[in-house]
């Protein structure tokens, strides 16, 4: 029996614990020490209250720092500055001890003076590598190394807004519910035609004020109206065939001319001539400075003619048929619609650009280059296709449908990528014309109604229409 006292130790251990549990490990290398300590288990934990169960012990986990990329963060970036006098041997050797061995690799110490790294603002954040080629979304190229202000930076346009309803209503009883009919123009004067059963009305936008140009009497109805590009004088198609001329200002019949033998449902005013198609399937070229009644006669169509557009040169004539074709006679003729063509439009902003439209079995707007016959782009609009125009101010243009949506369409080109869609007519839109700032236009539909509608925004050159009888909401009657 060993009788040499055991020395008491001064630590209150735990149940289950012991002085072994514990080490001090002595560096030779230095006067650094590493402390080792015991960690229990959860196990363990409870084995403060409970001391029948045993703990485990283990070393706590000490990270390697010189695998931890300390100056990725930017912890290791400037020495704070020692004291004077201060002993650099205890600094190097505790921030040896703090921060790893490998620690001192990363820093340099300013002035070849040890020193503590502090944490800074950088912390827990990556910092730029400078080394690199500049990448385009680097702030260096974004931001405000290059010199450009991110507030010059301009955010997307948002897309442009059209009111989804007509600010103005008219009445229109007796306008007809006939595809092959053109009824509505607007002319540069700022003045509407509508042909209403026999009679020619005129509404002027500035006062709202309606006048009846003409009537045709009870044998003969009006089947087309066409302002000259100068907006005072208008021609009359009508359904015996004639093609009448009428000074607007005046309401005074200047000129009747015959040739066709049946109604004349389209007409195209160019800067000399005016031109007429029938249902007798032929094209008339009149001139008012000759004495006969046409100067030419164009030939091609197989059925009746219901769409005709002078280029704005007056080069190109566009004609469009029944006949599922348009042409520009006789140099040209384009078969791909499936059903009649109607709607057809001149860019323009591009020459020799032009838009057409089919009818119920066809549905598309198609776009052709007239230079060499190629179709450039189409689109299927899911309804039948009435009429079409550009926009003068925008690269854009608007269509209004019948079967089976009866809506109005507003495209850009040439993404044509939609702008809005309208809806506001119980029938077929059949007529459009538009305003001569090129910013509203006017619909009209065999529900006897002229809706206007603002779709288009103003030139920037130009100020915006101030016209109170146009921009007066309520509905009253052209006549």
């Amino acid at each position: 029996m060993d009788s040499t006292p055991r020395r008491k130790s001064g630590l209150n251990l735990p149940s289950g614990m012991n002085e072994t549990s514990l080490r001090l490990e002595t560096l030779s290398s230095s006067s650094s020490f590493r402390a080792v300590t015991c960690v229990s288990s959860p196990r363990a934990i409870s084995s403060l209250s409970s001391p029948s169960k045993t703990s485990s012990c283990s070393d706590r986990f000490i990270p390697c720092r010189s695998s931890s990329r300390l100056h990725t963060f930017g912890l290791v970036e400037k020495g704070s500055p020692v004291k004077e006098g201060g002993n650099e041997a205890y600094a190097r050797l505790l921030k040896s001890e703090l921060f790893g061995s490998d620690f001192g690799s990363f820093s340099s110490p300013a002035g070849g003076q040890g020193g503590l790294s502090s944490p800074n603002k950088n912390m827990l954040r990556f910092k730029t590598d400078h080394s690199g080629p500049n990448s385009p979304f680097s702030p260096s190229i974004l931001g405000h190394d290059s010199g450009i202000s991110s507030e010059s930076s301009t955010p997307p346009k948002p897309p442009r807004k059209v009111p989804k309803t007509p600010h103005k209503v008219l009445d229109a009883p007796s306008l007809q519910d006939d595809f092959y009919l053109n009824l509505v123009d607007w002319s540069s004067q700022n003045v509407l035609a509508v042909g209403l059963g026999t009679c020619v009305y005129l509404w002027t936008a500035s006062n709202s004020k309606v006048t009846r140009l003409c009537d045709l009497g009870p044998n003969d109805s009006v089947c087309s109206v066409q302002w000259t590009r100068e907006g005072s004088y208008i021609s009359v198609g009508t359904h015996l065939g004639q093609v009448q001329v009428w000074d607007g200002t005046q309401c005074k019949r200047v000129r009747t001319m015959g040739g066709h033998q049946t109604r004349t449902g389209v007409l195209a005013w160019n800067s000399r001539t005016l031109a007429s198609g029938s249902r007798d399937r032929h094209i008339l070229q009149h001139d008012l400075r000759i004495s006969s009644d046409y100067v030419s006669k164009l030939v091609g169509h197989k059925s009746e003619v219901c769409g005709l557009k002078w280029s704005h040169d007056d080069r190109e004539l566009a004609s469009g048929g029944n006949d599922n074709q348009h042409s520009q006679l006789p140099i040209l003729k384009l078969t791909e619609h499936t059903a009649a063509v109607k709607a057809i439009a001149w860019s323009p902003h591009q020459s020799g650009l032009l838009a057409s439209g089919g009818g119920t079995a066809d549905r598309c707007i198609r776009f052709w280059n007239t230079t060499n016959g190629h179709q450039l782009n189409h689109v299927d609009t899911g309804s039948q296709v009435c009429n079409l125009a550009w926009s003068k101010n925008v690269n854009e243009l608007v269509s209004t449908h019948g079967y089976s949506q009866n809506q109005i369409m507003v495209w850009k080109y040439p993404s044509l990528s939609k702008v809005a869609t309208l809806v506001g007519h119980s029938l077929r839109v059949l007529y459009l014309a538009m305003s001569p700032d090129g910013q509203t236009i006017v619909t009209g539909a065999g529900d006897e109604t002229l809706r206007f509608w603002n779709v288009f925004p103003s030139m920037k050159t130009q100020t915006p229409v101030k016209d109170t009888g146009l921009w007066s909401l309520g509905r009253t009657q052209i006549r």
